[in-house]
């Protein structure tokens, strides 16, 4: 195999390609990405037995070939190369990789031995704006659980795509993220749980400015999504989610208009007093058109207002400080309306007008301040 393209490109496709290599199991097949020729063209591809990314790259391809090389051994090796051109040539499992003055002679492993990709056959597509996309997932992966401690289908996030709208859903047990958008689709109607991980992932790679549509192909087990000239192939989680239409309050007995940044802010001024051991806990009250938000620790004391519109019940309520601060930044829009039905029901941050997008924030238990 030989073949010669631009170093830059090739630095950048490895490099998102190296986020799809095994980094926790110690096989040297998956540690390296696997690179084809073809007439023109050259693909790499990186996989860890849970998802993997592809992409193609144009090249001058002097004798097509495959081989396996180890992706941070690569990747090193192109972030350090100034020249415009790289030329890398094999024989057999010997690799030279030539830019400029510098040439590197390594090791690769066979391309047969490199593990074989799921493939979704008989899938339902359907294409997304890919700016659209972006911000829904952006507004809901947030509240997607990090671990298995609690449910494994919670960290995943779920996708609803019914007649002309798509739902796409967050929960980690503690919080919950709604967002629902119009979209031209007239199929059969789709529900799937995409690992954390691999949405992360996926964001990554798109534009958040592009009105380009991104194509998802969902299989029974799998899904594609196809950004750009990536490919990405993940599993999907198996499992019963979590019925999470019955956690949203039907009731509320206030309602608060308040101004998102002025939210934020008000938080963020009682951390300096928070220890990172206590659950970041602070204590909010709603009352007179305003909100009073507080705090004591070993650290200290702080109490801070901002105004709020409020109608209806006095409320005194307990938070997690950065749980209310990932809802409120979620959010798209400068205003946004709290509904509150109590000290122990979970809060509900919506837009001003409409659902387009629904937080949720379980309360906690609040201490005695004296």
């Amino acid at each position: 195999m030989k073949f010669i393209c631009n170093t830059k490109e090739l630095n950048v496709a490895c490099n998102n390609v190296l986020r799809a290599v095994s980094a926790k199991v110690t096989i040297p097949t998956i540690e390296g990405i696997l690179i084809e020729c073809g007439s023109d063209t050259l693909s790499l591809t990186g996989y860890d037995f849970e998802f993997g990314i592809n992409t193609i790259l144009k090249a001058e391809v002097v004798d097509a070939g495959a081989i396996i090389i180890n992706a941070k051994i690569l990747c090193d090796i192109l972030r350090k190369l100034s020249d415009e051109l790289i030329t890398i040539e094999t024989n057999g499992t010997a690799v030279s990789i030539i830019s400029g003055a510098a040439q590197y002679n390594i090791t690769g492993i066979d391309a047969d031995d490199y593990p074989e990709l799921p493939s979704v056959n008989g899938g339902q597509n359907i294409e997304l704006n890919q700016k659209l996309l972006h911000s829904m997932i952006t507004q809901t992966v947030f509240a997607v659980a990090d671990n298995e401690s609690s449910r494994p289908m919670c960290t995943g996030l779920k996708f609803d795509i019914t007649s002309n709208e798509i739902t796409l859903v967050g929960v980690d047990g503690f919080r919950l993220a709604i967002r629902k958008e119009p979209v031209s689709y007239n199929g059969e109607d789709l529900t799937f749980i995409v690992p954390k991980k691999t949405i992360k992932e996926v964001i990554k790679l798109m534009n958040p400015e592009s009105d380009e549509n991104i194509r998802i192909n969902i299989g029974r087990r799998h899904i594609i999504f196809e950004v750009e000239n990536y490919s990405v192939i993940s599993r999907l989680l198996e499992g019963e989610f979590l019925d999470y239409r019955t956690a949203i309050p039907e009731t509320i007995s206030t309602t608060v208009l308040i101004n998102t940044n002025d939210a934020v802010n008000c938080i963020e001024r009682t951390l300096p007093v928070i220890e990172n051991n206590q659950k970041n806990p602070i204590r909010c009250l709603f009352e007179n058109d305003q909100l009073r938000v507080s705090t004591v620790s070993s650290l200290g004391r702080v109490i801070d207002y901002t105004h709020a519109n409020t109608q209806g019940d006095r409320v005194e309520i307990g938070f997690n400080s950065k749980y209310m601060i990932d809802a409120f930044n979620a959010a798209d829009t400068d205003e946004v309306r709290i509904e509150l039905a109590g000290p122990v029901s979970p809060v509900k941050i919506m837009p001003i007008e409409g659902n387009s997008f629904i937080f949720l924030v379980l309360p906690m238990r609040l201490k005695n301040e004296n």
